[in-house]
């Protein structure tokens, strides 16, 4: 599935930016606010739904919806892009399901140096103990 055609379900709003940069700030909304209804979308399966739910559910509000904020650019169309790219980039990793591991098989030669290490230990704290005369 293409990721891009998420981005037709995508509601942006642009809002007064924060900070310093004067008469620029106060006069301009660059800062652009990107809202994902995560339910509702027609794009996603329902078992993608489920995964992203899981995987994303620290940053959904209560409604299941993403909600992504940028104003790290003067420019509005580039707090636009930034902010789409943060998002299928948020999507792809809440998508990706790790492989399994499975444990590597202990070779025999390291089993048998770990036995004869214990065993010559073993061996070197015998010899410390006094002679039983009995």
């Amino acid at each position: 599935m293409g990721l891009n055609l998420l981005i037709p379900e995508l509601k942006f709003k642009a809002i007064r930016s924060s900070g310093s940069g004067g008469q620029h700030v106060n006069k301009v909304s660059s800062k652009i606010e990107l809202n994902f209804d995560l339910e509702n979308s027609s794009v996603l399966s329902n078992d993608q739904k489920e995964i992203l739910l899981k995987s994303l559910k620290t940053k959904l509000t209560n409604n299941n919806e993403l909600i992504l904020q940028c104003d790290e650019s003067r420019s509005q169309h580039r707090n636009k892009e930034i902010v789409i790219k943060r998002f299928l980039s948020l999507i792809k990793e809440g998508l990706h399901v790790p492989k399994k591991r499975r444990p590597t098989k202990i070779p025999k030669s390291a089993i048998k140096k770990r036995l004869k290490g214990k065993r010559i230990r073993s061996e070197k704290k015998v010899s410390r103990k006094k002679p039983d005369l009995e």
